[in-house]
């Protein structure tokens, strides 16, 4: 996409197209106010905002992006959530996301626990702030000089005021397959199941289509993280192994999990500090504009079995989903 072809957002300057998913686009820019700090803006395709429950879903993402203040959670500037003005501007992490790092290396061990704690501290503020994920993954972890932060708030609602369920089938948990609620152990569960694949470098539960996985996540326990790389402290392992339990009652909650992978980091178990990226508001933009000519290009087809899928749907509606997809992308 060229610079003359981006579209025209007011009190912005967008510079280049960075990502693309089935339902937005996201674009490496700054505010006009600020413009030496790097946004990664994001903009819903016209399908979007013509769909009425993916306008909805964008419109969480923002509402719910510029709520939450936590070092480790993707942090959004300023937005609007609906209508032809609807945009979100956040935190720009030009390493991208860990299901990238993920495709050309595994992570060393002290790395990977890193991150691992990282979203644990992020997870147990949602959770303390009465909010489940439902979509905690790779493709939704953003890195930044070895640190993380959990994004992708599209699927997350508060307990108080109940949401749809969702989820994706490499880590979603037992009673999601199951077609029942989604809670903060089902958030545990996505957690344990991507603590399994960084520390062990294999997924806990593997197949070719919806039913495999489901059957797999239903019945199947997969062997000790200790059994693979011997470097992790039993206590951590079994923690791990609880996280992955079929009920959610025997899971243990986010917190827990924090504070173990902090204590094998060797780190002393202390509350997060204020977010050292509050930078102050970003002036907001009055509507994104397209020219007469311009349309926004339409997005390519989601790919299999990495997409959010309602509960107890069969594989062949796997591309009905929102495509997993990493909006800080760098293109060439």
């Amino acid at each position: 996409m060229t610079n003359a072809s981006l579209p025209f957002l007011p009190g912005y300057a967008l510079t280049r197209s960075i990502g693309r998913g089935n339902t937005s686009l996201v674009f490496l820019g700054s505010a006009a106010a600020k413009p030496d700090q790097p946004l990664a803006i994001k903009l819903p395709l016209p399908a979007t905002l013509a769909d009425r429950t993916a306008a909805e879903r964008f419109g969480n993402e923002v509402r719910l992006s510029l709520q939450f203040r936590h070092p480790h959670l993707v942090r959004g500037y300023a937005g609007t959530a609906f209508g032809e003005q609807a945009y979100l501007a956040m935190r720009y992490f030009p390493e991208g996301t860990l299901a990238e790092r993920l495709e050309s290396r595994t992570l060393p061990y002290e790395t990977a626990l890193r991150v691992l704690a990282d979203v644990a501290a992020g997870t147990a503020y949602l959770h303390q702030q009465g909010a489940v994920h439902q979509d905690i993954k790779t493709q939704n972890i953003y890195l930044d000089g070895g640190r993380a932060a959990l994004g992708d708030f599209g699927n997350t609602y508060f307990v108080s005021a109940g949401g749809n369920i969702s989820g994706s089938p490499f880590y979603m948990a037992p009673e999601i397959y199951r077609g029942e609620a989604s809670s903060a152990q089902s958030d545990v569960y996505s957690f344990g199941v991507m603590a399994y694949e960084l520390l062990v470098g294999v997924r806990p539960h593997v197949g070719n289509t919806y039913e495999e996985l489901m059957i797999s996540h239903l019945t199947r326990f997969p062997s000790p993280v200790t059994a693979a790389n011997r470097r992790v402290p039993r206590a951590l392992s079994r923690l791990i192994e609880l996280a992955m339990a079929k009920r959610p009652q025997d899971r243990p909650d986010s917190a827990a999990l924090r504070r173990a992978l902090l204590e094998a980091l060797g780190e002393p178990d202390e509350q997060d500090l204020p977010d050292p990226e509050d930078v102050g508001e970003v002036p907001p933009a009055p509507r994104a504009v397209l020219g007469r000519h311009q349309h926004l290009p339409t997005a390519p087809a989601p790919l299999p079995l990495e997409t959010v899928l309602p509960a107890a749907q069969p594989a062949k509606d796997d591309k009905a989903g929102p495509k997993s997809w990493n909006p800080f992308k760098r293109r060439k």
